[in-house]
């Protein structure tokens, strides 16, 4: 079996939920007993949203990439980043990793094309929706991305960092993302969602009633993960 190396505390919550997640999917296919190896480094999100708010991505890609090799000095065959907004600069960090690196990117990717998904949503903190990382993935498989208005962004990047990050969630929050969801659909006409936020689950995660598939990357993710692991 090999050792997962996380890139956590970015943020807090939803890094909890990955652990939680790996364990139950892991158990769930290997039935002997046994529990997974994971290696958790939880970083300081601040220091991250105030190099990803100065557009400094030498210097996040520099300090992402000196974490990742602190996972694989204790031991991670391979590893990720538990969050969206930091793949920002993931090209740059798996080039430098010293170990094999998985895209929660690429991983929805692969997701929606197994879905024959051909337009979707994307919800996520301003630097994921306005940021190059997804489009540049999905459009090389032919799948086109829609982000909601600038005043909507606002809304959705204000309660990500506001709330969400902070374990708050509340009902009229919940209403208001779905509602910027269904503007999406008719305006937009997506076949789906993309819950482009690893925080963003933990609001939306039941939220299935809406007749389109919501894409949840932080279960994306760790299926891959688990998957190798195994």
């Amino acid at each position: 079996m090999k050792t997962l190396g996380i890139i956590g505390g970015i943020g807090p919550e939803s890094t909890v939920d990955y652990y939680r997640l790996i364990v139950a999917a892991y158990r769930e296919q290997r039935q002997d007993g046994s529990y997974p190896a994971i290696i958790i480094n939880s970083i300081d999100l601040n220091k991250l949203r105030d190099l990803v708010t100065a557009n400094a991505l030498a210097a996040l890609s520099e300090y992402l990439v000196a974490e990742v090799q602190r996972l694989a000095r204790a031991g991670a065959d391979f590893g990720l980043l538990a969050a969206n907004t930091p793949h920002i600069v993931f090209d740059d960090i798996r080039r430098q990793s010293p170990i094999p690196l998985l895209s929660i990117v690429e991983a929805t990717c692969e997701a929606a094309k197994a879905l024959g998904l051909k337009r979707l949503g994307l919800l996520g903190t301003r630097f994921t929706m306005q940021g190059r990382f997804y489009p540049d993935v999905f459009s090389a498989a032919a799948i086109t991305l829609a982000v909601p208005t600038e005043d909507e962004q606002a809304y959705v990047h204000d309660k990500y960092m506001g709330e969400l990050v902070n374990g708050i969630f509340l009902p009229e929050t919940r209403e208001r993302l779905l509602e910027i969801v269904d503007r999406l659909r008719g305006r937009e006409g997506i076949e789906g969602v993309i819950l482009g936020g690893t925080e963003l689950p933990l609001i939306l995660r039941d939220a299935a009633s809406r007749d389109i598939p919501f894409l949840d990357t932080t279960q994306i993710h760790v299926r891959s993960a688990v998957a190798q692991m195994l």
